[in-house]
């Protein structure tokens, strides 16, 4: 009870009266410390012994035994026995993980005052599909990492039956994801205060291999990949991310598809709704001998989602091949082709106060259509049955071409007489012209932003268990090197619609980034270890300008300047099993991010002298598992920022020039804390037909510019120490409350709970008449789903709605304006399995 009180003493209080002015987030906030703080009776504990060996029933020494989602957890000795004692009554999955097997878990039933006997065989990892995994027990067996992690399942996935990846992601502590079109088709997501635009501070991969536009000097998500081909999400947000660089700040998103199955299987999932949307995915994976493969289908495609219209294909595949004991060949291919009526330009604060104008499309001659093509193949060799040798070869292409409309705001002069429209301007008008800035006119003009982006890299890692003393250790070291190479070009037409036209702009970026790293786990005792470990990074860049606006004349130019940067990043954490229902973890490291290339050289060819981004990060949590069914988890978190860069992109609301005043954004702190309970009622109550499943997340932090640093405000310059950073909201909530029948009926309803926050520096409270500066309110969205299992034909029919209360709120009032979040918006579907 004294924790509790803690957390509701550190949140200030006018959160705490806005958020019980709505029912159902009070609602759901009463639950989770009324259950948090209930008293349970524990109904004794046994005795969990067992053998590991691999097919040859040969004992395996140093493997991972450990309880799914829980503490609990030992490792073999010589002989392949292990023990773990004192585990409360109940049903567990048990896992088993050792470097050169696959992973293997088992259902076992743990009674009071007996011993659980249970074998566990492991065949060899080199009949699995070598890929990168940023946990190093992906079924959850988490006790070994020392920092705050997630993962999400299938399972869960399916659950929420999302329109957009973005609902998935918001299940994670610490997590704040901006919605911009709908649909989830380019990410915004911030970790712990750090802004959101393009998940810039965020590394993001699939199966461990990035999937920004260019890793280093140009980190954006302009692409995403599509939740519902996902076998899971991983979320790491500790030390342990300084394994995966360039961006070791705020944490790792790595997205993880299906391997080849053991035989065969597939999948139909289709789900429609409103506005003609339509999603479907078509999955079908066979193993025969030492072959294997997987390949995956999905469409998805809506005509009136809110304002966006779009069509996407995306096809995906996966090759497996046993070369021999040793060794072992992945292959993956990927194909992605997106079509959308994305836009920049969103409503006017005029138009959101009058209403009825949410969903207009202001510019509906902009069409964005991207396309990437990737290839990537790993080679796993077993050294000996402790040390594995893995290496990476990938390469990925993306073109990115976005055709946009021009537009102006109406204006006054200084007698309050309104300015005439631009001299392009096209007649029509949105908004209100009485207002200063309440109006758009839209031009006779276009300006097409073509871009594409080409990456190839390989990286090779040596995973090792080996004995020094009496010590066991887990060694990992590796090298990375990356090249990159973005061409871009804005061509100016004089038609809303116009593809082609003027060359403007016209230039060429290119990267080499080459890292190495080393890292070490210490088990010290059975229930203390020590991890450490250093990454470097070094990045060359050069900005080859050809054409470029001089003084207002378009002049073809040679400007190439290029520059170097190289950093230390070391990292360290611990992590000690206080119990058997209790786990204490801590960490620091070093935060990095290196500037955009675009940034860093500006375009008459000067390099800046524009930092990294650099932090220190530092965290303190438990894992516990108190009660049978019960799961609490709680991590508090420092991130001290001696410089944050602030991006001036359009896509963050700036005006998208480098004359607009790009410039080192200074000190910035990080302080919070987030939470996880989870109760499993079924499971404490030993229910056979029906269970019940809540559990919540809470995230508080306080993000905020550190050191004095001043603001042009009014002619007048502001000091904004003190003020919170943009797109940091103090208070996040994601709860669900799952109803279960074992006749294959389910209920899911889930709440999100987003705090207010600030869309500028200067944390301005009214909001412009343009809606692009201003407070966002803080906002509750209700979720429901029902589902229908028929284990007969091995079809699950589900229902969703989203937004069931119809809320309407502003999500975001960038890049361009205001952006208010869906409607209420009603699915349906099925998943037929085979």
């Amino acid at each position: 009870m004294p924790l509790f009180k803690t957390i509701l003493n550190k949140i200030p209080s006018h959160h705490m009266k806005a958020l019980f002015k709505n029912p159902p987030a009070a609602l759901a906030t009463l639950c989770i410390f009324f259950l948090a703080t209930s008293a349970f009776t524990q109904s004794g504990s046994g005795v969990l012994s067992g053998k590991v060996t691999d097919l040859n029933d040969l004992p395996l020494a140093h493997v991972n035994v450990g309880v799914v989602g829980n503490g609990h957890g030992a490792a073999t000795d010589e002989q392949g026995n292990f023990t773990i004692a004192n585990m409360p009554a109940g049903t567990y999955v048990v896992g088993a993980t050792i470097i050169g097997y696959q992973e293997a878990t088992k259902e076992v039933e743990i009674r009071a005052g007996e011993t659980t006997e249970v074998l566990f065989k492991l065949r060899d990892a080199l009949y699995q599909m070598p890929q990168v995994n940023i946990l190093a027990q992906r079924e959850g067996i988490f006790e070994t990492v020392p920092g705050a992690l997630t993962y999400i399942d299938r399972k869960e996935i399916d659950r929420i039956s999302p329109v957009s990846g973005n609902e998935v992601l918001r299940r994670s502590p610490g997590v704040h994801v901006v919605d911009e079109e709908g649909a989830g088709m380019r990410l915004n997501l911030g970790i712990r205060g750090l802004n959101p635009d393009r998940s810039r501070s965020v590394l993001v991969m699939e199966d461990g291999i990035p999937v920004a536009l260019s890793p280093y000097g140009e980190p954006e998500l302009y692409y995403t990949p599509s939740m519902d081909r996902m076998e899971g999400v991983e979320i790491l947000r500790g030390s342990g991310s300084i394994l995966y660089g360039p961006q070791t700040i705020g944490g790792v998103v790595n997205y993880i598809t299906a391997d080849p199955p053991e035989g065969q299987e597939g999948s139909i999932n289709m789900r429609g709704g409103q506005g003609g949307y339509f999603s479907g995915n078509m999955f079908y994976g066979q193993t025969k001998g030492k072959a294997g493969f997987t390949v995956n289908y999905h469409r998805r495609q809506a005509d009136d989602l809110g304002p966006t219209q779009f069509r996407i294909n995306d096809l995906t595949s996966k090759f497996k091949l046993q070369i021999n004991k040793r060794s072992n060949l992945g292959v993956k291919l990927g194909i992605y082709d997106e079509t959308s009526n994305s836009t920049y330009v969103g409503i006017t604060q005029t138009m959101f106060d009058a209403g009825g104008q949410d969903f207009e499309r202001i510019a509906p001659f902009d069409v964005l259509n991207v396309r990437r093509y990737s290839v990537s193949a790993t080679h796993n060799y077993l050294i000996s049955k402790r040390t594995k040798i893995t290496t990476t070869a990938f390469g990925y292409t993306t073109m990115r071409n976005w055709q946009r409309q021009d537009f102006a705001y109406n204006s006054f002069d200084a007698e309050g007489n309104l300015n005439p429209p631009p001299g392009n301007f096209s007649g029509v008008v949105w908004g209100d012209e009485s207002v200063d800035g309440g109006a758009i006119y839209m031009r006779n003009g276009t300006g097409n932003r073509n871009r594409s982006f080409d990456v190839a890299g390989v990286e090779s890692r040596l995973t090792s268990n080996f004995n020094l003393g009496k010590l066991d250790n887990e060694f990992t070291a590796g090298a990375r090197f990356i090249y990159e190479r973005a061409f871009e070009q804005r061509i100016n037409g004089t038609k809303p619609d116009a593809p082609s036209g003027v060359l403007r702009e016209d230039e060429i970026r290119t990267g080499y980034g080459s890292s190495a790293y080393i890292h070490n786990r210490f088990k010290l005792s059975k229930r203390f270890s020590v991890t450490a470990g250093t990454r470097i990074e070094h990045f060359d860049y050069m900005r080859d300008i050809r054409r470029r606006p001089f003084d207002g004349v378009v002049t073809d130019t040679s400007l190439v300047t290029s520059s170097a940067l190289v950093q230390v990043i070391p990292g360290a954490g611990f992590n000690v099993q206080v119990s058997d229902k209790y786990a204490i973890f801590g960490g620091l490291h070093r935060g990095f991010a290196p500037p955009r290339i675009k940034d860093a050289i500006s375009g008459e060819g000067e390099a800046y002298e524009l930092d990294a981004e650099r932090s220190w990060n530092y965290e303190l949590g438990f894992r516990s598992q108190p009660f049978r069914g019960v799961q609490l988890d709680v991590t508090g978190f420092f991130m001290d920022f001696s410089n944050q860069v602030i991006p001036v992109s359009e896509s963050s609301g700036g005006l998208g020039l480098v004359v607009a005043g790009v410039m080192n954004g200074g000190a910035t702190q990080h302080l919070g804390v987030e939470g996880l309970i989870a109760f499993n009622f079924g499971e404490m109550a030993r229910w056979e037909k029906f269970n019940v499943l809540f559990d919540a997340n809470v995230t508080w932090v306080q993000a905020t510019f550190s050191e004095d640093r001043f603001k042009q405000q009014a002619g007048q310059d502001v000091n904004i120490a003190g003020n919170r950073t943009p797109y940091a909201p103090e208070l996040l909530i994601s709860s669900a409350l799952t109803l279960e029948h074992h006749s294959g009926l389910a209920l899911r309803t889930t709440l999100t709970h987003v705090g207010s926050q600030f869309g500028d520096e200067l944390n301005t409270v009214e909001p412009s008449a343009n809606g692009r500066i201003g407070l966002i309110d803080a906002y509750t969205l209700i979720d429901m789903n029902l589902f229908y299992h028929m284990e007969k034909i091995n079809t699950t029919f589900n229902i969703s709605v989203k937004n069931i209360t119809d809320e309407r709120y502003i999500v975001t009032r960038r890049p361009q304006g205001i952006r208010v979040g869906l409607p209420r918006f009603i699915t349906a579907g099925f998943k037929f399995s085979f």
